[in-house]
């Protein structure tokens, strides 16, 4: 039996150090990142890194009207037509799609209309397959011109295998979503703040980007993911609830209830695919979200938590986070003797 014997670390145990800083005010830090990228570089893209996951409540056409207005991203469900994508184009949003045939018969017909996407979102549960490597390359082969975000993944050895292969950006995350069980249901899975550190060393070395995907309850999470080399941050059960997005809102005791699903759950597969095939395992549950109000409110929360943690660390700018930060491992990150204080999902 192989063991490693390395601590593996997620949000929830460390806490960033503050350091002696030079700046004297959050209106100091620049928000916005910005990129270019290893298979595109005739594409400059400048955003705050943070991306509405392709999940079918939030990666909504109405999401990504109202995060391009705060200067982020959104990854469209795979789940939307080529219509609507359509309807998102002067937002450069990701246009999503899994890795079956009809998917690829979906992006050959958006191609054959002229349009080719300026970003593509190439998005399975499990990315370690020879099937998926092999379609982030035909993809790029199709769609060369295209930012190719693939995933997701939480090793080293397959980020570096998705950047040879035609990947600009690589999803990051197993099993660490709000709604996902794969950990339970499977075993697998490695804690997020590590598998971020690990991968982004990785990335980097052959110029690509990770985006975190996963493990988002509140602002702190996401400076944490910066902190470790998170190029991007991926927020999918955070922006749920919220009057952005799509899907099939429930009233119980005069609340509005979003029903917020994983895309592996039991739920999903009925909804997109006619049920649960039997040589599988639903890896995601479904909850019930109260109405949130608009996203924007979220984002400027967030927004505010990345230019405040950059003050404590000394960082003027999103890229100088991982070199000016930090952290401490704790056997607790705050007080909860008045209730949690996180950003309830």
């Amino acid at each position: 039996m192989r063991i490693s014997n390395e601590t593996y670390l997620d949000y929830c145990d460390v806490l960033i150090s503050p350091q002696r800083s030079s700046l004297d005010s959050r209106k100091e830090v620049h928000l916005r990142r910005a990129f270019t990228f290893k298979h595109t570089p005739m594409y400059q893209l400048e955003c705050t890194p943070i991306i509405a996951a392709n999940m079918d409540t939030t990666g909504s056409i109405k999401m990504s009207f109202a995060l391009e207005s705060q200067n982020c991203l959104t990854a469209l469900s795979k789940h939307l037509s080529n219509t609507d994508y359509c309807r998102s184009l002067q937002t450069h949003t990701f246009y999503t799609i899994g890795t079956s045939d009809g998917d690829l018969e979906k992006l050959r017909n958006l191609l054959e209309d002229g349009i080719e996407p300026t970003m593509i979102c190439i998005d399975v549960a499990n990315g370690y397959t020879k099937h998926f490597t092999d379609f982030v390359s035909k993809i790029r082969e199709i769609a060369n011109l295209a930012i190719i975000m693939a995933g997701n993944v939480v090793t080293p050895n397959m980020v570096e295998e998705l950047l040879l292969v035609g990947a600009d950006i690589v999803k990051v995350g197993l099993g660490s979503g709000a709604n996902c069980l794969t950990r339970v249901v499977t075993g697998v899975g490695i804690p997020q703040l590590s598998a971020i550190d690990e991968c982004a060393f990785a990335a980097h070395g052959l110029g690509g980007y990770i985006c975190a995907d996963g493990g988002i309850t509140c602002s702190g999470d996401v400076c944490k993911a910066l902190c470790a080399g998170a190029d991007f941050v991926m927020i999918g059960g955070m922006f749920a609830g919220t009057e952005e997005c799509d899907g099939v809102w429930d009233i119980k005791d005069g609340v509005r209830y979003l029903r917020h699903h994983g895309s592996a759950s039991k739920e999903a597969q009925e909804l997109h695919n006619g049920g649960l095939a039997d040589y599988r395992a639903s890896e995601g549950k479904e909850v019930l979200i109260p109405y949130k109000g608009s996203v924007i409110d979220i984002i400027k929360s967030i927004k505010g938590g990345i230019a405040s943690c950059c003050t404590y660390i000394g960082a003027s700018k999103i890229k100088d986070m991982p070199k000016c930060a930090s952290f401490v491992r704790v056997n607790r990150t705050h007080n909860t003797i008045f209730g949690d204080s996180n950003a309830k999902l």
